[in-house]
């Protein structure tokens, strides 16, 4: 479900116009089709009894634990003077984020707005445009919170799937010859 929503959600913001950098849409439809596989492999291990897909979907799903735990709790441990760097970091290194950021949040420079630059923003035409430092640091607060949060979640629920898959990993195929395991 989590690859599907990674999926549809980049597919969104395509469709919508809100991110016009496909390198982000990419990243995040790889990250979605790479959890779509791991979560077949489990399926098909489960469904078929197969204790060495089992296995490695174990070890796998137990990396993308051990990741998503960890950037849900750096999302979470960032305060204000550490998101405000990151923001002016990615702010200088992007040109085309810098755009549609400007676009879609009205917004025109990063900490003092300059008439003689060039800007994507509506309020650009009329040089009444706010900077988008303060407005990016009120929505990435937001963000990362609700990231993190719902990141935490699921990496809890990644290892209950890694227990379980532990647990029942070396049952017997109730399917299977009786005699087989003899």
């Amino acid at each position: 479900l989590v690859s599907l929503l990674l999926i549809g959600i980049a597919a969104w913001g395509i469709g919508f116009g809100l991110i016009s950098s496909f390198r982000v849409v990419g990243v995040v439809i790889a990250v979605g089709v790479f959890l779509f596989f791991i979560a077949l492999v489990g399926l098909i291990g489960a469904v078929k009894h197969h204790q060495v897909l089992l296995f490695f979907y174990m070890i796998i799903l137990l990396l993308v634990f051990i990741v998503q735990f960890s950037v849900s709790c750096a999302c979470l441990a960032l305060n204000k003077d550490q998101q405000s760097e990151l923001l002016e970091v990615g702010w200088n290194n992007t040109n085309s984020a810098r755009t549609d950021i400007e676009r879609n949040l009205n917004c025109c420079g990063f900490r003092a707005f300059h008439p003689n630059e060039t800007c994507a923003a509506d309020c650009f035409r009329t040089h009444q445009c706010k900077p988008c430092a303060p407005i990016m640091e009120e929505y990435s607060g937001m963000v990362l919170r609700f990231v993190g949060g719902i990141g935490l979640f699921f990496s809890f629920t990644e290892i209950l799937g890694v227990w379980l898959t532990y647990r029942y990993r070396n049952q017997k195929d109730p399917r299977a010859n009786p005699s087989a395991f003899l």
